[in-house]
């Protein structure tokens, strides 16, 4: 009891991709490093485009920067270290350095969950009472609802930690994951991690299973309300929410994770791969490249920043012509 008393590891070492190098060397060029700058890129021109002068002035345009800041914010937590260790020998990461790992992930997921949910909130409103969407979906209760999905992240991330850093660990320090992810480490305690694995489920899996309830249920009503007004506009509105839809995918790894965190599987680390660094990428392409305002408005803002550079660039004689 004594040894169990306090921990003793340091450090825990990450395992990562177990491969030859030329195939660690494939993964760092062309996946996640691409993939990592497609991602902020992305999701930074969303940002700024809401934020700009020229956006398009809606609560889903608003609801939809936010997204994307979250979206930045949950694949770099751990992305960039992930990529740097694909070229080193050593992959450790400090006690410390750990825990952090498992406050941000937590915090960023859980914003983003609910404010998936928020924006089906916003679709329904627009749908199924389009004369109410401007008083219900003011700017203020947009800036509210935002508010209460970082509250509900902060709330669901502390209240993780609040068991797991004061748990002791005080022999195997190798987590099979590409970062620190709370199931894999809370094996590794010197204590029965039953009891820690119960109150996962009570956290991390409600939470991800109540939120794809609601998305999937207002989901389920918009379509319903749509097919019973008007059976034409059932394919426009399929259309249109087809793609919101495909997010829903997001919760897939998280429930299979967190639902059922007894049994892990090692299939279970590409799956948090995939909900902490492929799915960010869902946000540009699903809600910017089929929305004609988005596409508009990103036109505005980079030929509003190209157009002085190339007229700058021009000879005195070429200006001058051109007046």
């Amino acid at each position: 009891m004594d040894k169990a008393s306090s921990s003793v590891v340091s450090e825990f070492v990450l395992l990562g991709l177990r491969s030859s190098q030329k195939l660690k060397l494939f993964y760092f060029f062309f996946f996640f490093s691409v993939l990592y700058m497609v991602i902020v890129l992305g999701n930074l021109l969303i940002t700024l485009t809401v934020t700009s002068d020229t956006s398009p002035h809606s609560p889903m345009y608003f609801l939809l920067g936010n997204l994307s800041f979250v979206d930045i914010c949950q694949t770099s937590f751990a992305t960039p270290k992930m990529i740097a260790d694909f070229l080193s020998e050593h992959k450790t990461i400090s006690f410390s350095g750990c825990i952090a790992q498992i406050f941000f992930i937590h915090l960023f997921t859980g914003g983003e969950m609910v404010l998936l949910v928020l924006m089906a909130y916003d679709r329904y409103v627009a749908i199924c009472k389009p004369l109410y969407y401007v008083v219900i979906m003011s700017r203020r209760t947009c800036t509210v609802l935002v508010m209460i999905s970082w509250a509900v992240g902060l709330v669901h991330t502390l209240s993780q930690l609040s068991f797991t850093v004061n748990l002791p660990f005080c022999g195997p320090n190798v987590v099979d994951s590409f970062f620190c992810d709370l199931p894999r480490v809370t094996k590794l305690t010197c204590l029965d991690s039953y009891i820690i694995e119960i109150l996962i489920v009570v956290n991390s899996g409600v939470l991800s299973l109540s939120t794809f309830s609601l998305l999937v249920s207002s989901y389920i009503i918009i379509l319903v309300t749509v097919w019973l007004k008007s059976s034409a506009a059932m394919a426009k509105a399929f259309s249109t929410l087809a793609s919101h839809i495909a997010v829903v995918i997001f919760f897939g790894p998280c429930i299979f994770i967190y639902v059922w965190p007894f049994t892990i599987y090692p299939l279970d680390k590409f799956l948090a791969i995939f909900y902490t660094v492929s799915t960010t990428i869902l946000n540009p392409i699903i809600y910017t490249l089929r929305n004609r305002d988005m596409k508009a408005a990103i036109r505005k803002i980079v030929n509003n920043y190209l157009r002085p550079r190339r007229t700058s660039e021009m000879s005195p004689v070429v200006r001058t012509s051109l007046h």
